[in-house]
């Protein structure tokens, strides 16, 4: 995170504390509002956007520990999801010793050395979503472009409830791993 932060200052000028001042005086409050002031007017792209906007409007949930975030996404009807990712997650920890696995509010953030390769979102009671970041991947019938889903990532392979992880996904996963 805070390289993130370095980067922002570094692009902006301004740390967490201005864009804090700035959101008070032009009336900001809700995430929404702030990502798209920070997006059009000061000029951050989607990643450096959601890191501020989730410090000043979801801080406490943002900075919340990461075995309360896992459990959040794992919560309820969507428990069952878990067993899913822990085997996914077990086999992805194996691609090198620089993966880090980190939970966010809504998804799980797959990285090398701190640059996003992919992320794992149970999406709904009856869907995980798999996101894969693979630039020079075509679309199949099995992974398709990530499009509006998620600007993080191009590719999104979709996980009905009852279905098997497709095979290749692994093998798509670890290509982007290497790609990053």
């Amino acid at each position: 995170m805070q390289a993130y932060l370095d980067s922002i200052k570094a692009k902006t000028g301004l740390n967490v504390d201005d864009f804090s001042r700035l959101t008070e005086e032009k009336g900001l409050s809700s995430y929404k509002d702030v990502m798209g002031w920070l997006k059009d007017d000061i000029g951050l792209g989607h990643g450096h956007a959601t890191l501020i906007a989730q410090l000043l409007t979801k801080r406490d949930e943002f900075l919340a520990p990461q075995p309360d975030k896992f459990a959040a996404l794992f919560s309820g009807p969507k428990a069952h999801w878990r067993a899913v990712y822990d085997n996914i997650a077990k086999h992805i920890a194996d691609f090198g010793p620089d993966v880090g696995i980190h939970a966010n509010r809504t998804y799980i953030n797959l990285q090398r050395a701190g640059r996003k390769f992919g992320l794992i979102q149970p999406s709904t009671a009856n869907r995980l979503d798999i996101g894969i970041k693979l630039k020079s991947a075509p679309p199949s019938d099995v992974m398709e472009l990530a499009g509006a889903w998620n600007l993080m990532v191009t590719h999104r392979i979709q996980v009905p409830k009852g279905s098997a992880v497709p095979a290749e996904t692994l093998v798509w996963l670890k290509a982007a791993y290497d790609a990053c």
